[in-house]
């Protein structure tokens, strides 16, 4: 008889977690046992003392029971975080963009591919019968990331209130000589999600907005997730404060400096109708039905989540970011495969976060968080941390399921 996925992770927290509490191994449970939720509070605790964080939420969930759902620090000077607060989901509109042109080929096979050239729907694209729907979202186009590019790079910092389009965006992206051809390398580019943005357009005949209205959020039940391409973000709000301007506006070290970023414009981060607000309990229920495939066809959702991109990508001179996708660490159609967990993450200006779903355990973790001006070094740089809280809890409720 098979083992069920919730005994097998009753037996593995016995076996982490009781050297951690200093009880028996027969009084860990999956549901609601109080070593479950010291271990995960440990884990919390451990990081907002070593990362220096100023608040952080988290929230573990196993099947439809919630194990541990808290938040700690504060939003502003005297203001606690709260679990119901509002914070930018950045990358996970990546997930939501290629989890609904996956759903719009489940629906029409006749008619549309991931094999489809992108000259199909965005002919003045330069290049665009060279690269397929699938370069795109799985970042194989050879599309530069206009994030990289001087005006992009010093203008977000020069005025971090602009507000950007998506024509500039593409331009700026798509304008300067791809750094591979398609298929033979691996870089991160946002290019190739503002692009698949205006093909799901295209395809769907409606503003994107609308279109993962109908496709993404209303499916999956997500109450407080909504497009707002603008800085605003509804109440209650996750406050934001970074030091990460300080390099560029030559502050000196012995000065402090420690900014509210909040309300920096987060227009450029992908395609207009996608740039988003969310909340915790959102967050991880996209990823539990996106790990579950609940919304794809079976083929689909093999597409999205398959580890086929393992060996490929080097650093070239042409591409100095470009990276290999190990079996620790690859990529599928928006979404990042870490060892047997599916998982997205997103930093922006001074706020982290990563969730993820383990399929094998029914078993999600969200993490979000925002740093004191201890994180900052002397350039305003610091370590983006909700990975680091996400991969220690993960490997203490799931042993050996990251690598």
């Amino acid at each position: 008889m098979p083992v069920s996925p919730v005994t097998l992770l009753r037996l593995a927290l016995a076996l982490v977690l009781a050297p951690l509490t200093a009880l028996a191994a027969n009084t860990v449970t999956p549901e609601t046992s109080s070593p479950q939720v010291e271990a995960i509070q440990a884990i919390v605790d451990q990081a907002i003392q070593q990362n220096h964080l100023k608040g952080i939420i988290v929230q573990v969930k196993c099947g439809s029971k919630t194990l541990y759902l808290k938040a700690a620090g504060e939003s502003m000077t005297g203001v606690p975080v709260t679990t119901d607060m509002h914070f930018r989901n950045g990358a996970l509109a990546f997930t939501y963009i290629s989890t609904m042109l996956l759903e719009l080929i489940d629906q029409q096979p006749q008619s549309l591919s991931l094999h489809d050239k992108l000259s199909k729907f965005l002919p003045e694209v330069p290049h665009s019968a060279d690269v397929t729907l699938k370069q795109l979202a799985n970042m194989t186009s050879g599309y530069q990331d206009y994030v990289y590019e001087p005006e992009v790079t010093t203008g977000l910092y020069r005025n971090p209130f602009r507000q950007w389009t998506d024509e500039e965006l593409i331009d700026i992206g798509v304008t300067p000589t791809p750094w591979f051809e398609p298929g033979k390398n691996w870089a991160y580019s946002h290019t190739n999600y503002v692009l698949l943005g205006r093909v799901l357009e295209k395809i769907t005949g409606m503003p994107l907005s609308e279109g993962l209205e109908k496709y993404i959020l209303a499916p999956m039940g997500l109450r407080q997730t909504r497009s707002i391409d603008t800085p605003q973000i509804p109440n209650p709000v996750l406050h934001v404060f970074s030091s990460e301007r300080r390099d560029f506006l030559h502050i000196p070290t012995d000065q402090p400096f420690y900014e509210e970023t909040t309300f920096w414009n987060p227009s450029w981060t992908t395609a207009e109708g996608s740039v988003q607000i969310t909340d915790i309990n959102d967050m991880t229920r996209s990823m539990e039905i996106v790990g579950s495939g609940t919304l794809l066809s079976p083929r689909s959702y093999q597409e999205q989540v398959s580890a086929s991109l393992v060996g490929l990508g080097h650093k070239t001179d042409e591409c100095q970011i470009c990276t290999e996708n190990t079996a620790a660490r690859n990529y599928g159609l928006g979404v990042i495969n870490r060892g047997s967990w599916i998982t997205q993450t997103k930093s922006f200006a001074g706020s982290g976060a990563t969730t993820g779903y383990l399929p094998s355990a029914h078993l999600a973790i969200s993490v979000v968080l925002t740093y004191k001006p201890e994180a900052y070094d002397d350039k305003g740089d610091t370590t983006e941390s909700s990975l680091l809280t996400f991969t220690a809890l993960a490997n203490a409720l799931a042993p050996h399921t990251l690598p």
